[in-house]
This record gives C-alpha cells, structure tokens and sequence, in this order.
C-alpha cells in the first residue's frame, strides 16, 4: 500500500479520482467561469509545471485482445501548493497550461474542508451534468442506428 493510500481515507480517494475526472473533461471557459466566481482568489505557488508532453495510448482489439500501442497523446500537467499548504494536481489531454493550472488550484480547494462545497457546486456539478447530457446524446444517436437481428424458425424441412 503506497503513502498517499495510508494517509487519506478510501472515500476520499474516490472523491479525487471523481474530482480529478470532471476536471480533466471541463472546458476552459467552464474553469474560468467558477474561477471568477470565487470571492477570495487563493495564492498558489507553482510546484511542477505546468508543463506538456506525451503520453502513450494503449488499445485492445475487441476489448479482450492483446494490448498495443494505439498512438501518442498530449497531455498537460500541473501542480500547485496553496498558501496553507495544501497541494492540488491536474492533468488535461491538450496543450492548455492555463486549464491545468486552474484545474491544479481547484484540486486543491477541493481538499479542503472550507472550499469543497464550492467547487462542488461551481464547476464539478455543472460539468458532471454536461458530461451526462453528453453520454446520453450519444447513446440516443447509438441507439438510433441499432439493428436486431433474430432467427426465424421455418419448422421441419
């Protein structure tokens, strides 16, 4: 088991992961739209980044095939540690250093007692709403272009 593991409880191992997951998928303006909605901007210091780079994408044929490499990925990261010492991480496929660097301050805010409520609210929210209306839209589409196929029994011939 690995330190980050002993330290924070498993409920708020999946809140980071839920956490880190819907700000991986907003949108810069979604970002910024909670970032100026909060009253007190927090002062963080840049850690690590943010920077850009690859990342290999693997892939299975048929979801239980052997794995391959599918191709390359950008992607961008950044850390941040608030003045009280609380230190958020970010990742977002893309090029945008901004988005990661907010995503990184709010990662943060979200640890923390005080400001959780608010990111929840302000863009974790929204963006899981967005995500869903998105998922079905697509499965709607999906579904549209179904065919069922079944077989017909003739009887003895």
């Amino acid at each position: 088991m690995d330190v980050a593991q002993q330290t924070v409880p498993d409920t708020d191992l999946a809140g980071r992961r839920r956490c880190a997951g819907l700000l991986a998928g907003a949108t810069l303006n979604e970002i910024r739209a909670a970032w100026d909605t909060l009253a007190e901007k927090p002062e963080a210091r840049p850690v690590r980044g943010p920077e850009t780079g690859l990342v290999m994408v693997r892939g299975r044929i048929g979801g239980g095939g052997s794995p391959f490499n599918l191709g390359e990925a950008t992607v961008t990261r950044a850390t941040v540690a608030l003045a009280s010492g609380t230190v958020g991480h970010a990742q977002a496929l893309g090029t945008d250093k901004d988005k990661a660097r907010l995503s990184a301050i709010f990662d943060a805010l979200w640890q923390e007692e005080a400001s959780r409520d608010f990111v929840e609210t302000a863009i974790l929210a929204p963006v899981e709403t967005r995500l869903a209306a998105e998922e079905a839209q697509k499965a709607e589409e999906t579904a549209a272009t179904r065919v069922d196929f079944f077989t017909m029994v003739r009887g003895d011939d």
